[in-house]
């Protein structure tokens, strides 16, 4: 990958994106989310290269400058959370790919998404706790924030929401899922068996992968 042309395709892949010249000058062209307007990409052409400004992933950043003399502190904006990629023939394609899908990942990564696709890995037959689905999505802290974003669920159907209860297993309000007893037939459907509107965590609770406990 050489081109401002590769650079804009490659970026444009990801859903949700656009193309925008922000700045009046056909120099800066880059690629934002439609739906935040978050920038993850940037392209221009300096010192006869095209260069890329990414996003930053904290835990390869100093990789990445280490590895590729052509791939260096952020120009023009916050050296600490973004790189630059200066197109010269010497980073390899998958490198540069590597760094713009991590910038695209960081840009789109919000809790809520988070909350959801944890809730997603709660298998059929068990149940999760608001804490344990706060700590699969990266903040045990956010237990209140878990909630909150399941009373929201978008899609009920992929979100499996009704295998979330609180600490001690007890089933969400009446007026949460549509009527009484609608989560514990949902449950119950899946062989999760509640009694007096609560789960035997024991028996049906989900057990975190080693590292998330």
């Amino acid at each position: 990958m050489t081109t401002r042309e590769e650079a804009l395709a490659f970026g444009l892949s990801y859903p949700d994106t656009c193309q925008d010249a922000p700045f009046h000058d056909p120099n800066w062209q880059l690629v934002r989310i439609k739906s935040s307007k978050k920038v993850f990409l940037w392209t221009y052409e300096k010192d006869g290269y095209i260069n890329l400004n990414v996003k930053a992933d904290p835990e390869w950043r100093d990789y990445w400058r280490s590895a590729f003399a052509s791939v260096t502190a952020g120009y023009h904006l916050n050296k600490e959370h973004w790189s630059t990629i200066i197109l010269d023939g010497t980073v390899p394609d998958d490198a540069i790919k590597n760094m713009i899908d991590e910038s695209y990942r960081m840009v789109t990564d919000s809790p809520t998404k988070r909350i959801y696709e944890a809730v997603k890995k709660i298998p059929k037959g068990k149940v999760a706790t608001y804490g344990q689905v706060a700590q699969m999505a990266g903040n045990p802290r956010m237990a209140r924030a878990v909630g909150n974003a399941l009373h929201k669920n978008p899609d009920p159907s992929t979100i499996p929401c009704h295998r979330v209860v609180n600490s001690k297993g007890e089933l969400a309000g009446e007026f949460v899922f549509g009527g009484p007893g609608v989560q514990a037939s949902r449950l119950a459907a899946e062989g999760v068996m509640s009694e007096d509107g609560k789960i035997d965590l024991k028996k049906y609770g989900m057990t975190l992968m080693k590292g998330r406990q």
